[in-house]
Order: structure tokens, then C-alpha cells, then sequence
């Protein structure tokens, strides 16, 4: 018995607890299949093309709310390092 390889031992490995479909261990992100920009597209033109028709396809009332707090946070900005708004008025 010297003399023949081992073999390596071979098991079914079944989860206890997984009661899903499709393979568990696949690491992929919630949201992936809503998303248009995601997955076979390999050129760079078709990626920016689906970007931006997702970008003008999407809630325009999350644009604004994205817009408002980037306006709020930049205001907040200003007035810690007290930047001064009165150049951009005039008298």
C-alpha cells in the first residue's frame, strides 16, 4: 500500500441553514438587477451611454433632495472656514 497515491476525499457539501435558490456564495450587490450599467457591457461608450440614460430615466425628486443636501453641506462649508458672500454682492 506503499507505493499508490492517496486519494483526496470528496464531499457534498450541502448548507444546514440555506434555504435559498441559486448559488450562495456568489457575492453580488442588492440592487444589480435594476441597474443598467451593470454587467455585459464591455466597451466604454456602452457603459456611458447607460449611465446616462439611467441618470435621465431616474426619480427626479432624488435628484433634487441629492442637490439640496450638496447645496446645504457647501453652505455649512463656507461658513466654517468664514468665507466672506458679500464679493458677490454688490452695493
Amino acid at each position: 500500500m506503499g507505493f499508490l497515491k492517496r486519494t483526496n476525499k470528496k464531499f457534498e457539501y450541502k448548507p444546514r441553514f440555506y434555504k435559498g435558490e441559486g448559488n450562495q456564495y456568489k457575492i453580488e450587490h442588492k440592487l444589480d438587477k435594476y441597474r443598467k450599467t451593470t454587467g455585459k457591457n464591455r466597451n466604454l461608450k456602452s457603459k456611458l451611454t447607460d449611465a446616462i440614460g439611467e441618470l435621465r430615466d431616474s426619480d427626479k425628486g432624488v435628484n433634487r433632495t441629492i442637490i439640496y443636501i450638496i447645496l446645504v453641506l457647501v453652505l455649512v462649508f463656507l461658513f466654517i472656514i468664514d468665507f466672506d458672500l458679500s464679493i458677490f454682492f454688490t452695493k
